[in-house]
């Protein structure tokens, strides 16, 4: 006798799976972003990214400006009617570079 499906499982399922499939590929799509930009990158010192420390500096960097950027636009702007994070919210992270 063939058993029927078990359809909340199989749903999870699917959307882990789909999950999953997002989450890579905007890491595909983050590190290809990277890459490019690695071509042309200068640090803010104006130096060139030329080895794996001055690579964490520029994403040190470039996530600052990002958080800066998000920082003021929400004070500005405020939240998108209860769409997205405000500024006041916190990310998980705890301020520490993790290096």
């Amino acid at each position: 006798m063939r058993r029927a499906p078990d359809w909340p499982k199989l749903t999870v399922v699917v959307v882990e799976l789909a999950m999953y499939l997002n989450e890579r590929q905007l890491a595909i799509s983050v590190l290809e972003g990277l890459r490019e930009d690695l071509t042309s990158a200068h640090l803010n010192n104006g130096s060139r990214v030329l080895d794996v420390s001055d690579l964490r500096q520029y994403i040190h960097e470039q996530i600052t400006r990002l958080r800066t950027n998000a920082y003021f636009a929400g004070a500005l702007y405020g939240n998108t009617g209860g769409k997205g994070q405000g500024s006041h919210k916190s990310d998980g992270h705890n301020g520490k570079a993790d290096l």
